[in-house]
């Protein structure tokens, strides 16, 4: 029975206690779904990859654990120590060991415990000593003690100390509030090779385009307010911990990369390999946006031209792919970047996750969400950046749109390939140019004239509208228009739960009183309890 103050949540298998303080995110169920789903996966073939792995006549090392600096600001842990186990400790003798950097109660950990199988050892830490609190007692109340370690320190420090080859996380979940860019250094380093990175960014707004300079600053690259900016978001966090691998020798293998929300996620693997890590180059490209019609386009930084062997010579990109003014309506183009542009999920991956979903679905209340998101994933143009979105498109030329049918129907029968984008509804990703886009639209307004008033001199609708298509165009449906996800009509958006559910302000401490961003304050000793946004109850 739950004390008083303290709220009881259940959720998957676990049963976790936490303040009432403490604002709790049902719409996060869902990351944490995911998370655990593709956990579970992971050790799966993890650990057989492990298994045939040559050990090169060295010895195996035995990793240990470092969380015990000589302060508390760098962490300390509790529990069950090396081979000191208790009759309690669930884990795998040679399973993985998992790191969650920013645990707030622990339920994200806790559930990593009851859930996944082939879990050698689970840290949960947290910098907060109440939340550490709460995480020891939902350890201790859901049989955990010896699987689940509660840890108090601060992420970073304890990634820094565990980098050593030997002490190394088979996977580390980094779920903040914000940005989780201060976390990848550590990261990258932290992990085994092979090992997986689950990362969470919640400032959606500055990867979307609203601050460009701070996205420059927070990950190395340039965002644009553009239609497609959650993909494009999610791509500028992919290359920035391909950047910060790059830089130990190590690169990236983006298992599954998902938009939700109000928060960008993904699941990577961290291999070594200097050959690799050259061919990094070839992966990310800048982009040029109009700022009137839209058109986009990208600019491989470097292409790789086989050489003897299996070498490669590495050319610089040329460009830039436009001229000084749009080629469709004569505005000027922005240009950002660089962000990755190779592929954002493994389809492979993501059919033994749907397979697993679906046998699994009863462990996750989300499942049919996740059967939603994971499909659309694995039916997008794996090498297809960024898409366009169809009512966008006949927003600019202020026709009445055609449906999602008869334009994917209207690129297929030109010859070219079309999918649908998880990150938005109503877009479409096409290896189609911009030119047979608007040749395509040009052949729907004939049928579907556009108001004489809109077609002003030195109008974007005038502009595109002039030109005569050169692209021979049937609306006929094609077999392939409607896709399968789409036919099944598959969850993949979520209904709010909850009148205003959704980020909320970041806390701020001051002389024993909280005040929000939004300048409301509540006097209440910060001491006595969590008061933590968004999804801060893990």
């Amino acid at each position: 029975m739950a004390e008083a103050g303290v709220q009881e949540i259940t959720e998957g298998k676990a049963m976790v206690l936490l303040p009432k303080s403490v604002f709790y995110n049902p719409v996060q169920e869902f990351n944490r779904d995911l998370t655990t789903c593709i956990l579970s996966q992971f050790a799966e073939e993890y650990l057989a990859w492990q298994a045939d792995q040559p050990s090169k006549g060295k010895k195996s090392k035995k990793k240990k654990v470092d969380l015990e600096p000589e302060d508390e600001q760098t962490g300390t842990i509790d529990g069950c120590h090396g081979d000191d186990k208790s009759d309690n400790c669930l884990g795998s003798k040679n399973g993985i060991r998992i790191f969650e950097g920013l645990s707030a109660s622990g339920l994200r950990s806790v559930r990593f415990g009851l859930e996944v199988e082939g879990v050698k050892e689970v840290i949960a830490n947290d910098f907060d000593k109440t939340a550490v609190e709460f995480i020891e007692k939902n350890i201790t109340r859901n049989n955990l003690t010896g699987l689940v370690k509660s840890s108090h320190g601060d992420a970073s420090m304890i990634m820094y100390q565990n980098k050593d080859f030997d002490k190394r996380f088979d996977a580390i979940d980094l779920d903040p509030y914000g940005s989780a860019s201060h976390f990848l250094d550590s990261a990258v380093q932290a992990v085994c090779d092979g090992g997986l990175l689950c990362i969470t960014c919640t400032d959606a707004a500055v990867l979307c385009g609203n601050a460009g300079e701070t996205c420059f600053a927070k990950y190395g690259s340039l965002s644009l307010r553009a239609k497609y900016c959650h993909e494009m978001g999610l791509r500028i966090l992919l290359q920035c911990v391909e950047s910060h691998a790059n830089r130990y020798s190590r690169y990236i293998e983006p298992l599954v990369s998902l938009s939700v929300d109000f928060y960008v996620r993904v699941f990577v693997r961290v291999y070594t390999g200097q050959k690799q890590v050259k061919m990094s180059v070839t992966k990310a490209s800048m982009v040029y946006n109009c700022v009137g019609c839209g058109s986009f386009y990208l600019q491989q930084m470097a292409t790789a031209i086989p050489t003897k062997g299996d070498n490669h010579k590495f050319v610089p990109g040329v460009g830039p792919p436009v001229g000084p003014t749009c080629d469709h309506c004569g505005h000027k183009h922005h240009i950002g970047g660089p962000i990755w542009s190779a592929p954002i999920h493994n389809a492979e991956f993501l059919d033994r996750m749907l397979v697993r979903v679906e046998r699994d679905a009863a462990l996750f209340g989300t499942s049919e969400r996740m059967k939603g998101m994971l499909s659309v994933a694995k039916e997008e143009l794996q090498d297809v950046p960024l898409y366009y979105i169809l009512d966008d498109v006949c927003n600019i030329l202020h026709c009445t749109p055609p449906n999602m049918v008869q334009m994917r129907s209207a690129l297929l029968n030109a010859g070219y390939r079309v999918s649908l984008s998880h990150a938005a509804k109503n877009s479409y990703k096409t290896d189609a140019p911009p030119e047979a886009i608007w040749d395509i639209m040009r052949w729907w307004v004939k049928d579907h004239p556009v108001s004489a008033k809109r077609l002003t001199d030195g109008s974007v609708v005038q502009a595109i509208l002039q030109k005569e298509p050169s692209l021979q165009v049937s609306f006929a449906v094609h077999p392939a228009a409607n896709p399968a996800s789409r036919q099944k009509g598959l969850v993949r958006w979520q209904q709010n739960p909850e009148p205003e559910w959704g980020p909320k302000p970041r806390a701020r401490r001051n002389e024993g009183k909280e005040s929000n961003t939004d300048g409301e304050e509540k006097t209440e000793d910060v001491k006595s309890g969590l008061k933590r946004p968004l999804d801060q109850v893990k």
